[in-house]
């Protein structure tokens, strides 16, 4: 009985480290990932469009290692903004010394997604609807359409 009880505490550790593990290398994924969306930033500003006639703007912030999202983000930004040629589009880099005032202003730290009217001072943050969203191209641009009319209201 007393062999039997230390084989099976021996399985029973050796199974636990095997998922302490395997759960290690996940974390250490998902932490990769996370710091690729929200590394140092590239030095790139960059505006489409003259001044809005509703004075909005669509501000993206982003740093230097982007993910396949984050420039899937962009990419579907420009692309929804082509049925608003007055609405300027800028992308910040967070990391950039000069930028710093602004990504304080927008608590933006790595990539975001902001709808700004500087006249007024109102921002809506869409970075949680651009990541959930930036895998469907066409559910992407509906739903900023979608929130660009509502801001503009």
């Amino acid at each position: 009985m007393n062999t039997k009880s230390h084989e099976y505490n021996n399985l029973k550790s050796k199974i636990m480290s095997k998922t302490q593990n395997i759960f290690l290398s996940i974390a250490t994924v998902v932490m990769l990932l996370f710091t690729a969306c929200n590394s140092e930033a590239q030095n790139k500003k960059q505006t489409v469009t003259t001044a809005s006639e509703n004075k909005i703007e669509v501000i993206q912030f982003h740093s230097e290692h982007r993910c396949m999202t984050c420039n899937k983000i962009e990419a579907l930004t420009k692309e929804t903004l082509k049925s608003y040629p007055n609405i300027p589009f800028s992308l910040v880099n967070v990391d950039d010394a000069k930028n710093e005032k602004k990504a304080e202003q927008f608590e933006a730290t790595g990539t975001a997604l902001f709808l700004y009217n500087p006249k007024t001072g109102k921002k809506k943050d869409l970075t949680d609807f651009a990541f959930m969203n930036a895998g469907n191209k066409d559910k992407f641009i509906e739903g900023l359409k979608k929130e660009i009319n509502l801001f503009i209201k």
